[in-house]
This record gives C-alpha cells, sequence and structure tokens, in this order.
C-alpha cells in the first residue's frame, strides 16, 4: 500500500492513503447521494404521474367531464383534453347540445398538438354533422387553416392545399355572412397565390433548360388561372421573354400589351418589352 508522510515526521507520521482520502473527501462522502439520486428519480416520474390523474373514465356525468376536459384545455393540458372531449364525442346522442362543443374542443385540442389532420377531420365532423350551430362556419374555417397547415412549401405535393381551399371557399358559400368570411378571403388569396407559384416554379424549371415550350404553358396556366396574383405579372415577363427567343412576334406584342396596360411604369416591363408604341397620325389635309 502507498503511503504519503508529513513533513518533518518519522515512521510515525506515514498515513494510510485510504485514511488521507477519508479525510480530504469527508465533504463529499457526506453529501446523501442516494437521496439525490431518489429525488432525481421521483422528479422524472412527477410528468406521468400527472397525466395519470385525469382519467376520463371515472367521472359520473357527462357534464362534469366536459367542465373538467375544458379546464384541462383551458390550462394548455391538450392530452388530458383529447382524452376528455374524445369520450365525451363517444358517449353523448347526437342530439346533446353539448355534443358540438366536444367535437369542437376536441378539435381545438388538436390543434394544440399540433396533430393538423386530427383537427381538420374533427372540425368538418361538426360542420357535417352540425351545419345549423353556431360553431359551424368558425369549424369550417378553422377545418381550412388546418389543411393549410398541412402544405408546408408551395414546392410540396398541394393535396392538402387543395383541400383547404375547398374548404373556405364551401365556407364562405354556405355562410357567407359570417363574422370570419374577411379573414377565411385573405388565407383563399394567399393559398391562391401559393398555388400561382408552384406552377411558375415548374415554368422556370423548363425555362433555365431553354425548354421554351414547356416554360410557356405553365406561365399560361399562371396567368389563366391566378390573374390577381403578384405572380402572374411574373409569368407574363416570362412569356414575354419565351415568345421572343422563339420568333413568336404576334405573341410577343400582345403579351407586351397586356403587361404595359396592367402593369405601366414598371422597370422591368421597359426592359423586357421596351417603350410603348406611337400611335401613328393621320398628315393634316
Amino acid at each position: 500500500m502507498r503511503c504519503c508522510r508529513e513533513p518533518g515526521a518519522g515512521n510515525s507520521g506515514i498515513i494510510s492513503a485510504s485514511y488521507a482520502s477519508s479525510q480530504y473527501f469527508a465533504p463529499l462522502n457526506r453529501f446523501p447521494l442516494r437521496r439525490l439520486s431518489l429525488a432525481i428519480a421521483f422528479a422524472a416520474l412527477l410528468p406521468a404521474a400527472c397525466r395519470s390523474a385525469f382519467q376520463p373514465q371515472k367521472f359520473t356525468s357527462q357534464e362534469s367531464l366536459y367542465r373538467a376536459s375544458k379546464r384541462e384545455y383551458d390550462a394548455k393540458r391538450y392530452e388530458n383534453a383529447v382524452a376528455g372531449f374524445e369520450r365525451l364525442t363517444i358517449e353523448l346522442p347526437a342530439r346533446d347540445t353539448l355534443f358540438p362543443r366536444s367535437l369542437y374542443f376536441l378539435a381545438k385540442s388538436h390543434v394544440g398538438r399540433k396533430e393538423h389532420l386530427l383537427s381538420a377531420q374533427n372540425f368538418t365532423r361538426l360542420a357535417e354533422s352540425f351545419p345549423s350551430d353556431s360553431l359551424a362556419d368558425d369549424a369550417l374555417f378553422q377545418a381550412g387553416l388546418a389543411y393549410a397547415r398541412l402544405w408546408r412549401k408551395p414546392a410540396l405535393d398541394a393535396q392538402y392545399g387543395e383541400t383547404a381551399l375547398s374548404t373556405l371557399r364551401t365556407m364562405l358559400a354556405v355562410y357567407p355572412s359570417s363574422a370570419l368570411a374577411g379573414e377565411a378571403q385573405k388565407e383563399i388569396n394567399n393559398l391562391v397565390e401559393w398555388f400561382a407559384r408552384k406552377a411558375y416554379a415548374n415554368g422556370m424549371h423548363y425555362y433555365r433548360r431553354k425548354a421554351w415550350d414547356s416554360a410557356i404553358i405553365y406561365f399560361k396556366d399562371v396567368v389563366a388561372k391566378y390573374p390577381e396574383t403578384a405572380t402572374a405579372r411574373d409569368a407574363l415577363l416570362r412569356l414575354a421573354v419565351a415568345f421572343q427567343a422563339i420568333g413568336y412576334k404576334e405573341d410577343v406584342t400582345e403579351t407586351c400589351n397586356t403587361l404595359r396596360s396592367a402593369y405601366s411604369g414598371d422597370r422591368q416591363v421597359r426592359e423586357i418589352c421596351g417603350a410603348a408604341p406611337v400611335a401613328a397620325t393621320s398628315p393634316t389635309p
């Protein structure tokens, strides 16, 4: 065993290594490591314990379960709220006034959990099952927003974007006087702009490769389907360049006239199309 010697001491000054370490690290040895470990383990179990404390099956009435589920929703404990409202939508009779409200907050709880497809499905179910309910227009609006969130970029598959657009347009057609009509139209405009950008990006794919005919098809599609979007201007500009590249003079003239009429004073229009031709005047007799 290795030993250490105190200065100025003889053999009697030899201190065993184990004794020295026990004195040196006595403060650490006295620290309640076991208690600390137990405390950490207990803290890790707390979230699970809190979640399991909410048990929808233990409520004696549907009214009390609804109130408790709403409290969980208001407290942003969305997992508990989903469990409670989901049970209500299974057990409540179709004519119970709590049924549409339970569907609504079930869908909202899914929104809180970022489960957008489930939220859209429940909002749609509410609107279809209770079209005369005061929440029906809100439900269709929220369903459209939920589907729109699932279309994350214009370049991605637009299936959910199409469903969002259809849902919002249905909402405006069925509930034209809804207080949410303005917001719904704004969301529709945003979606239409995304569709225009998607078609334009497809056109640019061929434009960069000088595959003019294919590019023209997509740019014409943007102009025809989405004329009110900001992207329509860009598509017209690219059309003018594509027609110039393949020598379609009449199409160049028509496209440039459209650009000058819609975007008079635009710098890019002047650069691509030039100044507007001066009308010929008849000579004075």
